[in-house]
C-alpha cells in the first residue's frame, strides 16, 4: 500500500533568486539573460535550473530549421563562439504532393514570411545542450536527471518554488531501498519553460485560471527521423516542405526534409491533432510518406540514426494564455509560440526567455519578488514574439475549418494581406473552437485505414523505431500515464471510438490486448513512451494523464 507523504521525510530544502523548470532553448536563455544582465550591474543572481531529461538536451526534438533572431540578441558572436549551426539554408522548395507526383509551388506566390534565406539547419538538441555550456560558465547551476512535479504556493496563492519528485518509489507505491526524498528549490521568481503541454504548465493554467480570456490551445503532433543518406544525395542547405498525400483533405498536416551537416537529412511529418477519424495513426502515416516516389529516392542506400516523436503547439496567438502570474512566469512553448506555417518556435522561446529575464533583473533590483512580471507580459504582446504570431494567426483556424486546399489557400493570402496592409486583413482574427479531444467521429462512422505493412529498410514498425529513440524508463516505479477511470479504453472509448490510444501514440504505448475468449483489456506498455504527451491532449474522454516519471527517464536525444 502506498504511503502518503505524511509519513515521509521532510523535504529539504534550497533557496534562490530564480528557479527555472525545463533547460530547452526557452528556460536556459532566460538564465543565460540573467546571468549577462547581473554581470553588467555588477550583482549576483542566483539561477538554478532544473531538467527532467537524463542530460541537456536529452528530450529535445525539432526539424530544425532555426530562425537565428533570438539567438543574434542572447549572444550577438554567438558564431564565433563555435554554435554548432553551420549550415544555412541555400534553397527553399514548396511542394504539393498527390499519390504518384507532385506539383512544385513557385517561390515567388509564397508569403515573404515564409521566406528561410538567412535560417540555418541543424539540431536543436546540440544547440540547447551549447547554451547549457554557455549558462554553465555565467555561473547557472543546471541540474538535470530531476523530475519536478509540484509547484509550491504561499498563503497568498503566489508561486514560491517547485519541489522535485521523490525517487526510488516501486510499481506499488511503496518506497525501496533506493528511495530519495523529492527536493523543494524556492526562488523570488519562478519560470515554468517545459515545453508543449507541460505537466506542472498545465495543472497551473487550470488552477490560476490563466486561460480564461484565450482560445484553446491547439496541437499538432510531430515525428521525424534523421537519416544518413549517400553523399550523391545530399543537397547541404535545400529545406523542402510539403502537404496533401498521404493525408485526405480534410486532414491538417505536412511534412518536411532538411539536408544538413555531412549527408544528415531530417525527415519529419505533422499531423494536426483536430483529425476527426479515430483509425488514423500518425505514425503510420509518417512511414507511409516516405514511400511517395519525390520522396523515397533520397533514402534509397541511405541509413536511418535515430527517430522521435513530440507534440506541438499550433494555436498560435489567439491560444497564448495569460503568461505573468504572482511569482512567475510561462516562457517559450509552454506558453505556445510556434508559428504554425513556419513550422519554428524556438526563435521566440529564446525571445521569450529573455523578455522574461530582463523583467525579472528589473523587479529584483527594485528589491520585488513573488509578484506579477507585467513588464514580461507587455514585452510579448507588443514585441518580435506578437509581431511574428499575429500575420499568422488566422491560417491553422482556416486550415481546420476549409480543409487542405482551400484552408492552405485562404491562409496564404490572409498572410500576403498583412504584409501588404501592415497587418491587417478583413478576416480579423478567427477562432479556433473545440480542443482537439472533441474532434473525433464515432468509429461507426469513420472508414478504417489499411496501412501497408513496414519493409524494415525505408518503413519501420513503431517499437523498431522507439529502439531508435534510445528511451529508457526505470520498470519499477509507478505507471507516469495515469487513467482516471480504468474502466473507460474499454468500456467507452473502444465501442465509440474503435480506442484511438493503440494509433496516435507514436511509441506503441497503448494496447488492447484480447484473451483466448475474447475479452479485451487495456495495456499500458510506460517503458516505451517518448514523451510526446499526445495522449494527455487527443483522448476523447480526457481519461489520460501524463505525469513525470523518475527523473532521467524517457528519450535521449542525441542530435535531433
Amino acid at each position: 500500500m502506498a504511503r502518503g507523504d505524511a509519513d515521509l521525510p521532510e523535504r529539504e530544502g534550497m533557496e534562490f533568486d530564480v528557479v527555472i523548470v525545463g533547460a530547452g532553448p526557452a528556460g536556459l536563455s532566460a538564465a543565460i539573460r540573467i546571468k549577462q544582465l547581473a554581470a553588467e550591474k555588477g550583482e549576483d543572481i542566483s539561477v538554478v535550473v532544473l531538467e527532467k531529461g537524463s542530460e541537456v538536451g536529452a528530450h529535445i526534438l525539432s526539424g530544425a530549421v532555426i530562425d537565428p533572431k533570438g539567438l543574434d540578441r542572447l549572444i550577438p558572436d554567438w558564431r564565433e563562439r563555435g554554435a554548432p549551426l553551420t549550415t544555412q539554408v541555400t534553397e527553399d522548395r514548396f511542394l504539393v504532393l498527390g499519390p504518384a507526383g507532385d506539383v512544385r509551388l513557385p517561390n515567388f506566390l509564397m508569403p515573404p514570411l515564409m521566406n528561410n534565406h538567412g535560417n540555418y539547419i541543424g539540431s536543436l538538441g546540440l544547440v540547447v545542450r551549447w547554451l547549457g555550456e554557455q549558462a554553465a560558465e555565467l555561473g547557472v547551476e543546471i541540474y538535470p536527471g530531476f523530475s519536478v512535479n509540484e509547484v509550491l504556493y504561499d498563503e497568498a496563492g503566489a508561486v514560491v518554488g517547485v519541489a522535485t519528485a521523490d525517487m526510488g518509489i516501486g510499481r506499488d507505491g511503496v518506497p525501496k531501498d533506493s528511495f530519495q526524498r523529492g527536493m523543494e528549490l524556492r526562488g523570488k521568481y519562478t519560470l515554468l519553460a517545459e515545453g508543449a503541454r507541460g505537466s506542472l504548465t498545465k495543472t497551473l493554467i487550470a488552477k490560476l485560471d490563466l486561460a480564461r480570456d484565450a482560445e484553446p490551445q491547439k496541437y499538432g503532433i510531430g515525428l521525424k527521423e534523421l537519416w544518413e543518406v549517400r553523399p550523391e544525395l545530399h543537397k547541404p542547405g535545400l529545406v523542402q516542405h510539403s502537404f496533401g498525400w498521404p493525408l485526405d483533405g480534410k486532414t491538417g498536416g505536412g511534412s518536411f526534409l532538411y539536408h544538413y551537416g555531412k549527408n544528415l537529412v531530417s525527415v519529419g511529418f505533422v499531423v494536426h491533432l483536430n483529425y476527426d477519424n479515430p483509425y488514423l495513426s500518425p505514425y503510420d502515416e509518417f512511414q507511409r510518406f516516405k514511400t511517395h516516389p519525390t520522396i523515397r529516392p533520397v533514402f534509397e542506400g541511405g541509413r536511418r540514426i535515430s527517430y522521435g516523436a513530440r507534440a506541438l503547439t499550433e494555436g498560435g496567438w489567439q491560444s497564448i494564455p495569460k503568461l505573468a502570474f504572482p511569482g512567475g512566469a510561462l516562457v517559450g512553448c509552454a506558453a505556445g509560440f510556434m508559428n504554425v506555417p513556419r513550422i519554428k518556435g524556438s526563435h521566440n522561446a529564446v525571445l521569450s526567455g529573455i523578455d522574461a529575464a530582463e523583467a525579472i533583473v528589473e523587479a529584483l533590483g527594485a528589491g520585488r519578488s513573488h509578484d506579477v512580471l507585467a513588464s514580461y507580459e507587455t514585452a510579448v504582446r507588443s514585441g518580435d514574439i506578437a509581431r511574428d504570431l499575429k500575420r499568422v494567426r488566422n491560417v491553422k483556424p482556416l486550415w481546420s475549418r476549409f480543409g487542405t486546399v482551400l484552408g492552405v489557400g485562404l491562409g496564404g493570402l490572409d498572410m500576403w494581406l498583412r504584409t501588404l496592409l501592415f497587418g491587417w486583413s478583413p478576416l480579423g482574427t478567427l477562432r479556433h473552437g473545440k480542443a482537439d479531444y472533441g474532434s473525433l467521429t464515432r468509429a461507426r462512422e469513420s472508414t478504417p485505414i489499411a496501412y501497408p505493412k513496414a519493409d524494415g529498410v525505408l518503413t519501420f514498425d513503431k517499437l523498431t523505431n522507439v529502439a531508435f529513440s534510445a528511451t529508457n524508463h526505470e520498470e519499477d516505479q509507478p505507471v507516469h500515464l495515469r487513467l482516471t477511470d480504468p474502466s473507460i479504453p474499454i468500456e467507452v472509448n473502444l465501442p465509440e471510438y474503435a480506442e484511438p490510444a493503440q494509433r496516435y501514440c507514436p511509441a506503441g504505448v497503448y494496447e488492447v490486448v484480447r484473451n483466448d475468449d475474447g475479452d479485451a483489456r487495456f495495456q499500458i506498455n510506460a517503458q516505451n513512451c517518448v514523451h510526446c504527451k499526445t495522449c494527455d491532449i487527443k483522448d476523447p474522454s480526457r481519461n489520460i494523464t501524463w505525469v513525470c516519471p523518475e527523473g532521467g527517464g524517457g528519450p535521449n536525444y542525441a542530435e535531433m
